[in-house]
């Protein structure tokens, strides 16, 4: 099984001279598993600079999406195998919080004349849609894709993908637990049960794992200002990787107001603190056009 990051910013894109090496389009990692099965983690405008590197002529894929914040699917409509006879596009993700509705309410949304001026009627592909159920389980070509709920300000499904023996996870927005009752408040305790069974799930179906990518937007102290928002810091995405037994461990979700130059320095300072490591621990920044190809 490998892996390409095509986009690793977070919340907004920032392209420019500042972000050049690490690149400034949104998440969207393509995956492969070992029968060449084409799994695709979120629509962020990475997506668009992965459809340009696909072959030409028809496409079979099958695309998860983490939650259904702009930086996460902007660039879906973009994703130009939509556009060619013989396509097929199966779009995966949870339930709409608010509407009740599938995945398929992400792209009629999306796709309202008010923000987009070709319908998914005009479009030539094939598309399908797969909502799924938080814990449930599905089989795409030889890889089987499990998720578990992650903590953030509407649904998101961090995924894990199984294929020939590797397995990697990607948590797509993920900001540690914390109660939001005081201690004392009547409603602390059933809360602090919640987190509890959240947790052990995420590090259920974490264990073991050989690749986890994780949100790493914050450093410890930049997240007490943040606290609320849904993002990670480099902190807990090591505390994380530690607890599971992870082999690597990816940083991603790039803080967009960040340079190159500063996320080096940041993530510099964090390897210092977090030394030593597990023994078969290694740790990475992730970058545009970075590709993994799990031993």
């Amino acid at each position: 099984m490998k892996f390409t990051f095509w986009g690793v910013r977070g919340s907004i894109p920032a392209p420019g001279p500042g972000t050049a090496r690490y690149g400034g389009n949104t998440t969207c990692i393509e995956v492969r598993s070992d029968d060449g099965t084409l799994i695709i983690l979120d629509g962020g405008t990475g997506i668009f600079a992965l459809a340009q590197n696909l072959p030409p002529g028809p496409v079979q894929a099958n695309i998860f999406i983490t939650h259904s914040h702009w930086d996460h699917i902007h660039g879906l409509p973009f994703f130009t195998p939509l556009f060619v006879p013989g396509s097929r596009v199966r779009l995966h993700g949870a339930r709409d919080q608010l509407s009740g509705k599938g995945i398929e309410h992400v792209m009629a949304i999306q796709l309202q004349n008010s923000y987009f001026p070709v319908s998914e009627a005009a479009m030539a592909a094939s598309i399908e849609y797969q909502t799924l159920d938080v814990g449930a389980k599905v089989t795409v070509g030889d890889a089987v894709i499990g998720n578990a709920e992650m903590n953030h300000p509407v649904t998101d499904l961090g995924y894990r993908i199984d294929s020939g023996g590797k397995s990697l996870f990607f948590s797509g927005d993920h900001e540690p637990y914390y109660n939001i009752h005081a201690p004392g408040d009547p409603a602390h305790a059933a809360f602090q049960l919640r987190i509890e069974e959240r947790e052990r799930a995420i590090d259920a179906l974490l264990l073991g794992i050989d690749a986890l990518i994780m949100d790493c937007s914050y450093t410890r102290e930049e997240y007490p200002s943040k606290q609320g928002w849904g993002h990670g810091t480099f902190d807990a995405a090591f505390a994380l990787a530690r607890r599971c037994g992870a082999k690597r461990l990816y940083c991603t979700h790039h803080e967009p107001t960040r340079s190159d130059d500063q996320l080096e320095a940041v993530f510099a300072e964090v390897m210092a603190r977090q030394a030593p490591l597990p023994d078969g621990l290694r740790v990475f920044l992730a970058y545009e056009g970075m590709e993994v190809e799990l031993p």
